[in-house]
C-alpha cells in the first residue's frame, strides 16, 4: 500500500472519528448544529440524541476498520481497506440522495480519492 493511500485512509478515518465525536458526545455543540444544519431544540430531543449516537457508533466502526487496514500486516491489508472505503462511499452516496449533496462532497470525495490511491498501483502494474 502506497504512502499516499495510507495518508488518505488515515484522513478518512480521522474524519469519521470526528463525526463519531460530534454525533455521540457533541450533540448540542455549535459545530454539530452547523454541520448537520439542525437547530439546538431539535438536537436536545432525547430521541434525536439516540439516533445520532447510533449513527456515530457506525462511523466509529468504519473508522476503526480503516485503522485496522493500516496496521494489518498480511496480504489482506488492501482488501480490508477497500471494503471499508467502499462502505463509506456507499453511505456518502445514500446521504447525498436522502439528506444533502454536501455529505458526498465531505465524506464521499475523500473516500474516493483514497480508493483511487489504493487501486491505482494495482491497475498500472
Amino acid at each position: 500500500m502506497s504512502i499516499l493511500a495510507k495518508f488518505l485512509i488515515l484522513l478518512v478515518a480521522l474524519e469519521h472519528f470526528y463525526i463519531l465525536y460530534l454525533e455521540m458526545y457533541g450533540t448540542e455543540s455549535k459545530t454539530t448544529q452547523k454541520m448537520f444544519n439542525l437547530d439546538l431544540e431539535f438536537l436536545r430531543d432525547e430521541r434525536v440524541k439516540k439516533m445520532l449516537g447510533n449513527q456515530g457508533l457506525y462511523n466509529g466502526f468504519l473508522a476503526s476498520g480503516l485503522i485496522w487496514s493500516l496496521i494489518e500486516a498480511t496480504e489482506y491489508q488492501v482488501q480490508i481497506a477497500v471494503f471499508f472505503i467502499v462502505c463509506i462511499i456507499c453511505a456518502a452516496f445514500y446521504g447525498s440522495v436522502t439528506v444533502s449533496k454536501r455529505i458526498f462532497i465531505l465524506q464521499g470525495v475523500p473516500a474516493i480519492l483514497a480508493l483511487i490511491a489504493l487501486l491505482l498501483p494495482l491497475l498500472i502494474s
